[in-house]
């Protein structure tokens, strides 16, 4: 999948006027017919299945539900789980670009992931009461990159007290196993499910608190796909499982070089030291070269998160790269700008470029992670920053930085909020 770019000066995209907010629609009942259509191919070559406990009573009552995020296909799971009841869907914004009337249509509202957005809490109320609709929301709001959950936003249960409607969870199997977004794009053969039940009703709603629903809803977002792969006896056979496994595990655990890890075919190696690990058919990580550090890819993943925690401790944490710069302020194109600089540290993010046009600053409080993705709308890994007048897609031209970046921002966030609590 591609996305519309467009050449444009910095000073001109910034010129540009801001689209004006506009209410949800109802989904069309036949281009929700057409979405249907289109996934039946992936719901029938993965022998989708699911299970719905939800009370029959909410069956058909506008609820949110929400879902863990891991490929395209959960879309096309809900498509079939909900065929008879409509909803709206909570996307990220720059799924409009170029296509703005027709994700309208299908119900989408638009939200700039990890970026205050004050309007969004509106358009899910106005979705639920005014429309009648439900709202599918994946408050993730990003893919897994090791197959385990990414942190929740907190005092989501202050939302969901606001809305007061039944909420309903999703939790699939699958998903991530068959199409891992490090992978690079390529579908493994592996059957995808899915359980559908109420997390909370109105009344539970009403009668816990806040942080009793947000930690509810850790719960419900525990999971490790790579175990759950282990456990239940998936064989993955394919010959490129091990493709770009290095974008989530980039440092070595043995010689600790960062960005000369290499994974191709079934193996991940250091070019470094020379250490080797096979990734077999169960998602084992199996050392080739000696003693092994690791044979669980998000143990190995859980351990450069400490490194990076460590290295912030130290005071050594730094990205320091040179990016190309898309900028984001309609949903008309990505303008891209041309060539600039990205600083992260312990103060947060720096942007420099366009002949010394842009600088932008963004502090540690600023979100309690960063937008990321590996080769985005097939254009390269991205580090996406910004306010609610413009996003910055940053596509750094040092080799692995993505995830470390991702891991940092979560820190940095986490100590910044400890620190504002001592206060």
């Amino acid at each position: 999948m591609k996305i519309k770019t467009k050449p444009m000066s910095y000073s001109a995209v910034m010129a540009l006027p801001r689209p004006a907010h506009r209410l949800p629609r109802r989904p069309n009942p036949l281009l929700r017919a057409v979405v249907r259509l289109a996934a039946a191919g992936d719901l029938k070559a993965t022998h989708f299945t699911y299970t719905d406990r939800r009370p029959a009573e909410i069956v058909g009552r506008p609820s949110l539900i929400l879902m863990n995020h891991s490929s395209f296909i959960d879309l096309e799971m809900v498509s079939r789980i909900f065929r008879a009841e409509p909803y709206a869907i909570v996307c990220t914004s720059d799924g409009f670009v170029g296509k703005e009337g027709l994700m309208r249509a299908i119900g989408c509202i638009p939200t700039r992931k990890f970026v205050t957005d004050v309007s969004l809490v509106g358009d899910i109320r106005y979705a639920l009461r005014e429309l009648g609709v439900h709202v599918l929301m994946y408050p993730e709001a990003s893919y897994s990159f090791d197959g385990t959950a990414t942190p929740l936003p907190r005092r989501l249960g202050v939302l969901l007290k606001r809305l007061g409607v039944p909420v309903v969870m999703v939790k699939t199997a699958g998903a991530f196993t068959r199409d891992p977004l490090y992978n690079c794009l390529q579908k493994r053969q592996v059957d995808v499910s899915a359980e559908v039940y109420q997390l909370f009703s109105e009344e539970e709603l009403k009668e816990r608190f806040p942080a009793e629903l947000d930690a509810a809803l850790d719960e419900a977002f525990t999971f490790d796909h790579f175990a759950w792969q282990r456990e239940n006896g998936i064989e993955i056979t394919e010959p490129f499982r091990a493709d770009g496994l290095h974008r989530i595990l980039f440092q070595c655990p043995h010689c600790l070089t960062r960005g000369r890890m290499e994974g191709k075919g079934t193996v991940i190696a250091c070019t470094h030291c020379g250490a080797s690990y096979e990734l077999d058919p169960l998602g084992r990580l199996v050392c080739r070269t000696g003693e092994g550090k690791f044979d669980h890819v998000p143990d190995w993943y859980a351990w450069e998160r400490r490194q990076v925690a460590a290295e912030l401790d130290e005071g050594t944490y730094l990205l320091d790269t040179d990016v190309d710069i898309g900028l984001m302020v309609d949903y008309k194109a990505i303008y891209m700008v041309g060539g600039g600089h990205l600083r992260h540290d312990a103060e947060g993010f720096r942007l420099t470029g366009c002949g010394g046009k842009l600088d932008y600053r963004q502090g540690p409080e600023a979100c309690y992670s960063v937008y990321s993705d590996y080769y985005w709308y097939e254009i390269g890994d991205v580090i996406c920053i910004g306010n609610g007048n413009v996003l910055y897609y940053c596509f750094p031209r040092e080799k692995d930085v993505v995830a470390r970046t991702r891991m940092a921002v979560e820190e940095l966030y986490r100590r910044a909020r400890q620190q504002r609590r001592r206060n």
